[in-house]
Parts: C-alpha cells; structure tokens; sequence
C-alpha cells in the first residue's frame, strides 16, 4: 500500500518522542513493501536538531507553508491507499480537512498523546490538531493509549472505529552495547523535561540522589529549566542523540521510566522509551500506573516503585538481581513490542477496516 502521513516530525528526536518510533514504525513497513510519504512542517528548532533526513523506500517532505504543499499533497492522495494525520502535527486541521475531501483512501487519525488530548477536552479548551466536530469522519482511529481512553474517544470526538496502536522499539538500533563512561552511572533517566513528570522525578530519581551521596545519577533530555535542583552527584546531558540512546542505557546499573501526569491518570500508556530501555538490556525501574502489567510482568520484568525507599532498595539490588530483570524485560519486548510487530498489528486494522468490520 501507499500511506501518507502528516504528523509533527520524524526527522528529529529534539523534544518530542514521536520522530524516534515513526522511523522504526516507517522502516518495517518499507521493509513490508509499502511506501510512505511523510509530510513535516520544517519549524527551526527541529531544522536546528535533525537528526534523519531521508526515508528509504518513501519520501520525506518538508515544507515551510502548508499551501505551499498542497498541490504534492493532493498528487500523493490521489494514488493513495491510506491517508493519516497525527496529533500535534502543526498543520493538523488543514490536513484533516484535506485527507477527508480527497475521497480516495482509507482515512486515519492517529493520537500518539490520547492522555493530553482528552485532558484538554475536560478543561474546555480547544485541541489544535483536531477540527471541530471531532475525529468521526475518519474511517480508523488510531490511539497510542489504550483501556478507558478508546471509549472516551468515541464519546468526546466521535470516534466511530478505535484500536490501539502503542509504541515499540526498532530491535536492529536499540539492543546491547558496549558501556560508555560518558554515561556511567547508578540511575539514569531520559525525557524530556515536563512539569507534570517531576512530583516523581523528584520522589524516585533527586530524592534518592540526596540520600545515596557516594551514588552518581545521570538525567538526558532538552527542555530542563535553569533552577532545576541539581545535586553534586547529578549529571546532565542535555541531548542524548537515538544513536546513543543504547549506549546511555547500557551505561547504567538501573534507568528509570517516569510517565507524564495524565498518562498515569489514564493508564495503558507505555512510552517508547520504556520499549527502548528493555530492547538494550537495561534494567528497568518505573512509576505505577494502571495496564502497566499488560506489557511488562512487575516483580519478574520490571521493577515498580511508589516511594524514594522502593528506589533505592532497587538501587541497591545486586548486579546478579539486576541481570535477572533485565534479561527478563528483553525477552518480553522481542517478544511482544517491536515495530515489525506493530507495522503488522496496523496492516491488520487497515485491511478490517477496508472488508467493513470494527476495528
């Protein structure tokens, strides 16, 4: 099949988390024999951090103006089997507007950030990425979130036909490597900083740092204020780049995964880093949150933390109790979260859509 794609990026991973599982996603499916456009907004701070500049086997297109892309836009949907928009794409109720006129594909929207999206539609206020009347003239909707969020959809937009898709991880770029001292450390954590992520930032990562002095913790990620309370035996790296991302993992004792506030409040949210850690072999320390044991096994493949003293009683497992978790976790993410996995979970919604049946 052909599928277009308007989203927000794929070709830089600067501070969002969507462009690192588009490129895995994208590359089985080119590998499936489909090819893929991808329509990105070039906006300067993801010109000034990019990252992936092409799509073997598809074709990325940036442009500066969505009238300027309008007419390649309309030559792609008119041969086109699929077409998706993608919460926070910058251009997403043009484009909405564009792929529900053309008439001639399959018509998916995918919501990698469910969890904000309806947490904005409870406080009134207006989603930018969706056009008024909800999501009900797509044919398929997407959601990266799974459990209550799937009716919510239906009943806040008007999602006729939802399904899951969730994050996963490209084995071939995220798997076991060589430790790198420039990531040495007891706990790590990558992300993005977010104000609703650091209650348990602060609970299971600074406050056991305070506590463990004679520990190092090291944090990546863009965006961290300049009055975050670092500690001496804190270290940031502001960028961690996909290609080190193994290296960063396989560098520490333990790396920790904490979900943005409305994720939690929703549950059956895994985040793509969280499949990245387990596919390097890095063990895996997290917050709670509901459905979380439908993708990992706690106590056997990860483990769960709901104070400073669950995390650094993990902190403190032995290098035997850790490989015991980590190899645990990786057996489970080859099994059961790949992107290969989730290009054939989406090739099956589509063709169930196409043959008239619920997805």
């Amino acid at each position: 099949m052909k599928l277009i794609i308007f989203g927000l990026t794929i070709s830089s991973s600067w501070g969002n988390g969507h462009a690192t599982l588009w490129r895995g996603l994208v590359r089985e499916l080119t590998r499936r024999g489909h090819y893929i456009v991808f329509f990105e907004k070039d906006v300067p701070y993801y010109a000034a951090h990019r990252d992936f500049t092409e799509i073997e086997g598809g074709e990325l297109l940036l442009y500066s103006d969505f009238r300027d892309a309008l007419a390649r836009a309309r030559r792609h949907l008119d041969d086109t089997d699929v077409a998706m928009v993608t919460s926070y794409c910058p251009d997403g109720v043009a484009a909405s507007e564009l792929v529900l006129n053309s008439g001639h594909s399959t018509r998916v929207f995918y919501d990698m950030d469910t969890p904000v999206t309806l947490e904005e539609l409870r406080a009134g206020h207006t989603v930018s990425y969706i056009k008024g009347g909800g999501l009900g003239e797509f044919d398929l909707v997407l959601s990266f979130t799974g459990g209550l969020a799937l009716s919510e959809l239906q009943s806040r937009l008007n999602a006729r036909y939802v399904a899951p898709l969730y994050g996963s991880v490209d084995p071939d770029i995220h798997c076991p490597v060589a430790p790198d001292p420039r990531y040495a450390c007891d706990l790590s954590y990558l992300g993005t900083y977010a104000h609703d992520r650091q209650y348990f930032l602060d609970l299971l990562f600074l406050e056991p740092a305070r506590r463990l002095t004679n520990k190092r913790f090291v944090i990546g990620g863009s965006l961290y204020p300049p009055d975050f309370p670092w500690l001496p035996n804190t270290f940031y790296l502001r960028h961690v780049a996909p290609g080190q991302h193994p290296s960063f993992y396989c560098s520490s004792r333990l790396t920790l995964n904490v979900t943005r506030a409305p994720m939690v409040q929703m549950g059956y949210c895994p985040s793509g880093r969280l499949f990245e850690a387990a596919a390097c072999g890095a063990p895996i320390l997290s917050d709670i949150w509901e459905g979380l044991d439908e993708f990992f096994t706690p106590g056997e493949e990860i483990i769960l933390a709901r104070s400073t003293e669950d995390a650094i009683s993990a902190i403190e497992l032995s290098d035997t109790e850790l490989a015991r978790f980590s190899r645990a976790a990786r057996e489970r993410v080859l099994s059961s979260h790949t992107a290969k996995q989730r290009a054939i979970e989406l090739e099956n919604l589509l063709s169930r859509v196409e043959t008239g049946m619920e997805a």
